[in-house]
């Protein structure tokens, strides 16, 4: 089964598809006592942004009966600390978990520096850009919703570094499959649908917002057909590895992603709800294949059959 799992994608060689979705394992040493990191094919850190970010206000997690509102605002210790601390623990404890460094900024010069400054250090083999976070110098447009602005943006991060880069696209675009296009063509490796959808819970009782912040990010079960279907489109109309990412909580779920176009799977909620929840996904992923005789998990990646 372990063999049948295996897959390259942008050049990096993954021991199964299964990957832990940015902010839901901050950069690995919190999940280091209660998961088993070394069954999964890989991890994408938690943000890094040029300076510390202290984030939203608190409470930042809220549950509701499909999944999960948070608004947790890209807090983080800064890229010189990730650069110090972060990244040499994982160069020291990640065996062969595949890690990709997410990246975020407030205007569009900061993707560049967090690439540039951490380019040189061990741990990670790739960067994933979220350009669905807020561009101050736009008045609060997002990086991925004006495409002159991605381009620039991915081709500075581009001339930075040799690593894979993967750009993380909004559900809320009106049209990813060509958002997608223009990253590829401004030298993305690769594209990771979806990030979170923006949405509002209340607390009935209270009568308040369920996060600090007001609005938050969506995520959880409900919003497993979001993802799927803009990794179909993505997947179609580029020829770069997709990162398909929203609501997984199963093998059959990871299954359908594939079907879909993406190579690699990304697991946030469910993970945060059971943190040895990632693991048991892969052996049910495996256990699927077995069930239907495939023998390299590679051969299912874009195979869907579209209604005639």
């Amino acid at each position: 089964m372990t063999d049948s799992l295996a897959i390259d994608v942008a050049g990096i060689a993954f021991q199964n598809p299964l990957v832990l979705a940015a902010g839901t394992a901050a950069y690995g040493r919190e999940l280091h006592d209660v998961a088993d990191l070394s069954a999964l094919g890989g991890l994408v850190t938690k943000a890094v942004s040029p300076e510390p970010r202290q984030g939203a206000p608190s409470p930042r997690v809220g549950e509701f009966e499909q999944g999960m509102i948070n608004a947790v605002g890209l807090a983080n210790p800064g890229m010189e600390a990730v650069r110090a601390t972060e990244l040499p623990w994982l160069a020291a404890h990640r065996g062969n978990l595949r890690v990709l460094v997410n990246v975020v900024g407030r205007v569009l010069e900061d993707f560049a520096e967090v690439v540039t400054t951490l380019d040189g250090s061990d741990g990670f083999e790739g960067f994933e850009l979220n350009v669905s976070c807020p561009n101050t110098r736009a008045g609060g447009l997002e990086f991925g919703a004006d495409r002159a602005v991605l381009a620039e943006l991915v081709q500075r991060a581009r001339s930075a570094t040799k690593r894979p880069l993967f750009v993380k696209l909004s559900p809320t675009l009106q049209d990813v499959a060509t958002t997608a296009k223009v990253a590829v063509d401004a030298g993305a490796t690769g594209i990771t649908v979806v990030n979170t959808v923006p949405g509002l819970v209340i607390d009935v009782e209270r009568r308040r917002t369920a996060v600090g912040f007001g609005s938050g990010g969506v995520s959880g079960s409900a919003i497993l057909p979001v993802g799927v279907l803009a990794t179909w489109r993505v997947s179609r109309a580029t020829n770069v590895p997709v990162i398909g990412v929203g609501g997984v909580r199963s093998g059959t779920d990871v299954v359908q992603y594939l079907l879909a176009g993406a190579s690699l799977v990304g697991v946030g909620t469910a993970g945060l709800v059971d943190p040895k929840r990632p693991e048991k996904i892969v052996r049910e992923l495996g256990a699927w294949l077995d069930r239907h005789g495939v023998r390299d998990v590679r051969s299912l990646i874009g195979t869907l059959e579209w209604p005639v």
